[in-house]
């Protein structure tokens, strides 16, 4: 059986919480910075500009989006912790990453930007009590409510979903 490219990982399932998962997954997005850095630190700008599947984004195209995506997820994070059940804003991460910031930014800006929102999201995590990570926002496009919960576990997967993305066009080059 063939893996199919774009979830390198297989595709995202929730799990119910528990204490060692819930560290598990904060270990994950701590290191998940790190992680991309080391990944991506020799690649040259063509092969930044390598899709890292057919039909798929670019390396640079992938590492903002991480950039552009965690960053709402955190605010989703403190706007569910501050407010009863809140809609989410969400966007179009297709045109995202299309953007002139997304095209034309060295990628070490935003792997700074995800270096210092995870210290920041890691300490408010650990901060979380079983109750809170209950806590719920609203998502229009699924028209449902969302857990916190199950934000970890969606956010802890995708940091790995994409640099696994870049680790297999790494091999499948030769790089």
């Amino acid at each position: 059986m063939t893996q199919d490219p774009r979830y390198p990982i297989g595709k995202y399932e929730a799990m119910p919480f528990s204490e060692a998962t819930k560290k598990s997954w904060i270990h994950e997005l701590k290191v998940a910075p790190i992680n991309l850095e080391f990944t991506v630190q020799h690649l040259d700008k063509a092969q930044l500009d390598t899709p890292y599947r057919e039909g798929g984004w670019t390396v640079q195209q992938v590492i903002h989006h991480l950039a552009d995506s965690h960053m709402n997820a955190f605010i989703r994070f403190k706007l569910a912790l501050t407010e009863e059940v809140p809609p989410i804003k969400t966007y179009d991460e297709k045109a995202w990453v299309n953007t002139a910031d997304a095209l034309l930014t060295p990628i070490n800006y935003s792997t700074t930007i995800l270096h210092a929102l995870h210290v920041r999201w890691a300490n408010l995590l650990e901060s979380m009590t079983e109750e809170q990570f209950q806590r719920k926002l609203f998502h229009p496009v699924r028209n449902a409510e969302v857990s916190l919960w199950d934000m970890l576990s969606i956010y802890s997967w995708h940091g790995k979903h994409h640099i696994a993305h870049i680790k297999n066009l790494i091999d499948e080059k030769g790089w």
